[in-house]
């Protein structure tokens, strides 16, 4: 794979090379000639596998573009549209066929031998799961909650500040957030909070219609709640709503302590009586801002050197992905919040987008996006596009991972060394408070749909009751209480990808655990990481886990040992 590389995407099979899909009525035949192929053999149904991965990969390609354009330019109305026309005239059409080609495969005789191959196992296991789970009259409710997912983008992608005198999208702003004038600070703090406040009603109001929809559609299905129904859905074979319990109660036990003692640290150093949400973010030491990179190129360029050094062929990845214009990095107006790496599933080649200032999370970003696309890569080859499509655990798994590996690597960013080892230090903090917020968001979606009906003051007590479990207790919210009731708007999960929260807790132990092998013997441990990504989905989630020599535990002695290594890392790092 040379680094100059354009790939192209494989051959076609089954569907023109010139194919593309403008409506249903195009598809419609390839769905048809699924339906009404003669399977006479295991061969031949191995071959029909084939065709429905080529046809479905074709389809999720062009949804991607459809999404990648309309996160790229949220105020381009041409984007919202052509992805508003197939998320309402073309999905829906194909969520019948689906089941029938599902009921088709699972019901040929030869579906047994096919059974007994790997990754054959795993994908058969979830075309049963998608049986079980449709209901024809959830089609239309799933294109309204597309829908009604979609502002939320909108509405935050239009969010901007004024600050002396310049506009500034909210990521931008919030990197002000780290000046060491405290009063600049509370400013900008209070002109973010503010800018969301303004929306707080309407993204309530669109918050309630997605929970009354996603309830509708679990009760349609069998289940007693929307939770339950995502459990399925998910295709969590692997664990259970008590394991995520069993996670929460072992984050409080033993990652909120620490927090509080990381706190306290943070009030003593910067000499404050009372510590406010604006002081979370500045140097306890009262240094600038880590400026990690000027721009986009300059992120660019050092993160594919990074890659290179980890092994050549991660850092050939990103050049290619560079080559060929699947890297939007820095924040606009107009430009959706957040960041992914959307695969792209014909070609294989994915595409990284996220909102870059120039701060330390930003360089962290890039890597945990490069991590999932380097995934994307090692799994181009594997036969079906269905053995490509790994649970988020693994996913999340591939990212949280490439954040920590790099770390040894940050030298092309920080050239002093106490820089660097600050950006380690406060990377290292990082996790330790990304755990109890994951354990807030997660326990509060189980809240949520455990209790559709509730209120909106319910959902605002109980916010606060799950946010005190899992926050420090020094941090002082006085005056600030309204915006601490609406904090968990900011998570675009909630709105967009229900439940999909907790994997990035079960990575990142899983991310701390590839990290203490690979301190231990890098080449030992990097074999092992990609040993397990290359897996796909052709295995369970503890047997990827296990190829990496990790485990998937969530038990509170084992966070324990992470947690404790962390320490002992960072313990290590010289201020």
């Amino acid at each position: 794979m040379a680094p100059e590389t354009i790939l192209k995407r494989p051959e076609r099979k089954f569907l023109p090379e010139d194919f593309r899909i403008q409506q249903w009525e195009d598809l419609q035949p390839f769905f048809d000639l699924l339906l009404n192929t003669e399977v006479k053999s295991t061969g031949d149904l191995r071959s029909w596998f084939r065709n429905r991965s080529e046809l479905e990969s074709i389809i999720s390609e062009d949804l991607a573009w459809r999404y990648i354009n309309m996160t790229r330019y949220t105020d381009n109305s041409t984007y919202t549209a052509n992805y508003q026309y197939f998320v309402e005239n073309i999905q829906p059409k194909i969520a019948p066929f689906s089941d029938q080609l599902n009921r088709k495969a699972l019901s040929s005789p030869f579906i047994q031998e096919l059974e007994k191959e790997e990754g054959f196992t795993i994908m058969i296991r979830n075309l049963k799961k998608e049986i079980d789970l449709f209901r024809e009259e959830n089609i239309p409710l799933f294109t309204e909650i597309s829908l009604e997912q979609q502002k939320y983008n909108q509405i935050s992608g239009a969010m901007t500040v004024m600050i002396d005198g310049t506009e500034m999208t909210l990521q931008q702003a919030s990197v002000l957030l780290m000046d060491t004038d405290r009063s600049k600070r509370d400013r900008v703090y209070h002109k973010i909070s503010d800018r969301r406040l303004q929306d707080k009603e309407i993204l309530d109001e669109s918050f309630t219609k997605l929970i009354d929809l996603r309830n509708r559609v679990a009760l349609n299905a069998g289940f007693a709640n929307y939770r339950d129904y995502m459990f399925k859905n998910l295709g969590r074979f692997d664990y259970s709503p008590q394991d995520c319990f069993d996670f929460h109660d072992s984050v409080r036990g033993e990652v909120v302590p620490i927090l509080d003692e990381l706190t306290l640290e943070r009030k003593q150093k910067l000499k404050l009586s009372v510590i406010k949400p604006w002081d979370k973010s500045v140097d306890p030491e009262g240094r600038e801002p880590l400026k990690a990179f000027s721009s986009g190129k300059e992120l660019t360029d050092k993160t594919i050197e990074c890659f290179h050094r980890i092994d050549p062929y991660l850092g050939q990845c990103l050049e290619i992905m560079n080559t060929m214009g699947h890297l939007d990095l820095e924040s606009r107006k107009g430009k959706a919040p957040g960041g992914y790496n959307y695969p792209l599933a014909e070609l294989g080649v994915p595409f990284i987008f996220m909102n870059a200032t120039s701060t330390l999370r930003d360089m962290v970003t890039i890597m945990h996006e490069g991590g999932h696309a380097v995934h994307n890569f090692l799994t181009r080859d594997l036969e079906l596009s269905d053995f490509k499509h790994t649970p988020s655990e693994v996913a999340e798994l591939a990212s949280m991972s490439m954040e920590l590996i790099s770390m040894d690597h940050w030298d092309i960013f920080f050239t002093k060394t106490h820089e660097l080892n600050r950006a380690k230090r406060e990377h290292l903090e990082d996790i330790i408070e990304t755990l109890p917020w994951v354990a807030t968001i997660d326990q509060f979606q189980h809240w949520i749909y455990e209790n559709p009906g509730h209120t909106l003051e319910d959902r605002k007590k109980n916010w606060n009751r799950i946010f005190n479990l899992f926050t420090d207790t020094l941090t002082d919210w006085t005056g600030e209480e309204t915006a601490r009731d609406y904090l968990w708007q900011k998570q675009l999960h909630l709105y967009e990808v229900p439940f999909y929260y907790i994997e990035y807790g079960m990575a990142q132990l899983g991310a701390i655990a590839i990290w203490k092998n690979y301190k231990e013997n890098s080449k030992k441990g990097l074999e092992g990481y990609m040993a397990a990504l290359k897996l796909g989905y052709t295995r369970s989630i503890p047997e990827v886990y296990a190829a990496a020599n990790i485990r998937f535990d969530f038990s509170q002695k084992y966070i324990r040992e992470l947690i404790q290594f962390v320490r002992n890392e960072l313990n290590m790092i010289e201020a």
